[in-house]
């Protein structure tokens, strides 16, 4: 016990006491945390608390321009991401109206995570003034809960404008 660091050991507990709020030790008595519940935790199979992932368009977009769609995690995990599955749809078609991205999409530390649209010119033609409509669906996957009608949105949609 004489040559041990007095830095080392100062770090060490002071990651004990900011990992104990994470590691959510079992409560007297049993039972959820009371502050866990809502839109911001789902209970998965096993009981854990998963954080709950919803989705939102930035708006409409013109041919030409990008468009985005945003992904937000509640709560955003402290050490990492996680990869989240969804599907697209819509009237538009992938390499004619938009150039084409695929599933999962990455949220980071930050909770959040952006996919683009990038739309492309009208190859119809000109006098065709028709908007196409792009959506995105998230889908179950490992680790997280989907938004509902209380807790947020599971898809979103983007309107591609002449």
């Amino acid at each position: 016990m004489k040559n041990q660091n007095p830095v080392f050991i100062a770090i060490v507990f002071a990651l004990a006491f900011a990992l104990a709020p994470v590691i959510q030790a079992a409560r007297p008595g049993g039972g959820p945390d009371p502050t866990s519940a809502g839109a911001t935790h789902q209970p998965s199979v096993e009981g854990e608390q998963l954080p709950v992932i919803t989705i939102n368009s930035a708006g409409n977009v013109l041919r030409g321009k990008t468009g985005s769609f945003i992904l937000e995690m509640k709560p955003a995990l402290m050490f990492g991401g996680m990869y989240v599955n969804f599907k697209v749809s819509g009237t538009a078609v992938a390499g004619v109206d938009y150039v084409a991205f695929a599933s999962p999409a990455y949220l980071g530390q930050s909770g959040y995570a952006t996919i683009l649209v990038h739309t492309l010119p009208d190859p119809r033609a000109s006098s065709n003034n028709q908007a196409y409509s792009v959506v995105v669906t998230l889908e179950p996957g490992a680790g997280y809960a989907l938004g509902n009608a209380t807790g947020g949105a599971r898809s979103a949609l983007i309107w591609i404008k002449p």
